[in-house]
């Protein structure tokens, strides 16, 4: 069905991600698998090409829509790329939201201006080794020492960890606080006592550097808190259903991808003496295939649409976030029993769509924490 969600401006939009992509990242993507982080320069080429800071204010330097569906355009032309390793996402859709609505004005001067040329990479800090879905179990901690806090703490599988020049951390600032007694710190690189760790090895997702974070006394000034004191479970939950929609957007793109890979596959590829589309078990595979990311496709674009009129609720983004992932785990398998031995190498872009995808149905909140959201909403 065509798709109405739309218009020139984001057709246009699309062609200069593809662009992009085609210049300045798929050349040098297997390298940065390889190395196990992106270039700093891709990310400034990122900037040039205005792909960086869509919703920051032009005044920054950024381009000033709210239009979330130019956001939308980017996560699909990476997601069908399968360019995993350059998160813009990350940047634009997770980390961006904090900054736009919770920084001061002081703080916006001297963030966002790098924040859009791709100087200034950010990372976002909350899961840690005894916490990751329950957020109320973070024990980083951040004391109040008059003009600034006492950082100490640890967080782990943290995207952008290793490039990351601003790092918004989740900290806990009333010890018996719960939820309510969090806050959201900006920590700067160089800042004393904040070290990074091992950049982690993945199953997926090679280039894209994820790393283990560490805060022994990080004297952090009061002007580095990000909104007010022990509010951050709120910010936290206000921006959690773009993150999901656009985790969902990804995930939708990324199963689409891979049954047209696998659709040209199966004409091609002959067993028998015959193309393997023949037969009608790849037949009715490709056929229920193909429905489910149709129905798929039509619940993520009304979620868009919603989410761009600033209507999109929690357990709908939880909706999509769960059935979008576990669609595209479900597809890629099934893909890659059609290619056969073929889909077990590395070189054929169902195998790498495996191990980058297998992610989803973890980050940004589980599966099981999805179905937790929606069932309370639904039954209290």
């Amino acid at each position: 069905m065509q798709r109405d969600i739309y218009t020139a401006d984001h057709e246009a939009f699309r062609d200069t991600v593809r662009t992009f992509l085609e210049k300045e990242v798929l050349p040098h993507h297997e390298r940065w698998e390889q190395e196990g982080v992106v270039s700093r320069e891709v990310w400034r080429a990122a900037g040039r090409q205005g792909l960086l800071g869509l919703a920051v204010d032009p005044e920054y330097g950024g381009g000033g829509t709210d239009d979330f569906r130019h956001s939308v355009v980017l996560i699909e032309e990476f997601a069908r790329a399968g360019a995993s390793g350059l998160a813009l996402s990350l940047h634009n859709d997770i980390v961006g939201p904090y900054l736009t609505r919770f920084a001061t004005d002081e703080q916006k001067r001297r963030w966002l201006p790098g924040f859009t040329t791709g100087e200034t990479i950010t990372a976002i800090a909350m899961t840690e080794p005894g916490a990751g879905s329950d957020l109320q179990g973070i024990r980083t901690t951040a004391t109040d020492q008059g003009d600034h806090y006492l950082l100490n703490g640890a967080k782990t599988f943290i995207s952008n960890g290793i490039l990351a020049d601003l790092v918004v951390v989740v900290a806990r600032t009333t010890p018996e606080g719960g939820s309510s007694g969090q806050s959201l710190l900006v920590v700067e690189r160089g800042m004393d006592g904040f070290e990074r760790g091992r950049n982690l090895d993945k199953i997926g997702q090679k280039a894209q550097d994820t790393a283990e974070l560490f805060f022994a006394d990080v004297r952090v000034p009061k002007a580095n808190l990000l909104g007010a004191e022990n509010q951050a479970f709120s910010a936290l939950m206000a921006n959690l259903a773009q993150e999901r929609l656009a985790i969902a957007v990804g995930a939708a793109a990324a199963a689409e991808h891979i049954l047209e890979l696998t659709m040209t596959h199966v004409k091609e590829r002959e067993a028998f003496g015959r193309p393997l589309a023949r037969l009608q078990h790849i037949r009715f595979e490709i056929a229920e295939m193909a429905t489910e990311c149709a129905v798929t496709r039509s619940f993520v674009d009304r979620c868009i649409t919603e989410h761009s009129a600033g209507c999109l609720d929690a357990a709908h983004a939880s909706m999509a976030k769960w059935w979008a992932t576990e669609l595209q785990k479900r597809t890629v398998d099934r893909c890659l029993q059609l290619h056969g031995g073929y889909g077990y190498m590395t070189e054929y872009r169902v195998a790498r769509a495996f191990l980058d995808g297998r992610i989803q149905t973890i980050y940004g909140g589980t599966t099981e924490i999805m179905k937790e959201i929606i069932g309370r909403s639904l039954l209290g």
